[in-house]
């Protein structure tokens, strides 16, 4: 069990980049951070519209504000294809939400795992540092 542990470990500690790419690799996930935050907010803006889409359709198909004379523009089944819509779109809007939520989660823990990462490359870097400094 010990020789997986360490097989494991080594696999990990290949794929960290070196201390010396400290600088790089901080402006890479800077810039990842940037794009993951950007694609989130229109996901969560999209989502969003759907919902309010799909409210303002319903209010629209259900509503007591269209005067007398022009109801009879809206048959029954008219409205009940426009509910229909309705529904479909706010549940698409709450689907996309939910999409968001657990991505948004996820770029959370994203982002914690990159912070361990940089702390990590971090002392290494100052490690070898005061290794060189000592005879």
């Amino acid at each position: 069990m010990e020789k997986q542990n360490e097989n494991l470990r080594e696999r990990l500690l290949a794929r960290m980049p070196q201390p010396e790419n400290l600088a790089t690799y901080r402006e890479e996930t800077a810039a990842l951070m940037a794009r993951y935050e950007r694609a989130l907010f229109w996901e969560k803006w999209t989502s969003r519209t759907f919902i309010l889409a799909g409210v303002a359709l319903y209010l629209f198909a259900t509503s007591s504000l269209i005067p007398a004379q022009e109801q009879n523009l809206l048959g029954v089944n008219e409205k009940i294809f426009i509910s229909v819509t309705a529904g479909l779109l706010f549940f698409t809007g709450l689907i996309s939400m939910l999409g968001y939520q657990v991505r948004r989660r996820k770029e959370d823990v994203l982002k914690e795992v990159k912070q361990v990462k940089l702390q990590v490359l971090e002392l290494q870097a100052s490690l070898r540092k005061t290794g060189e400094n000592q005879p």
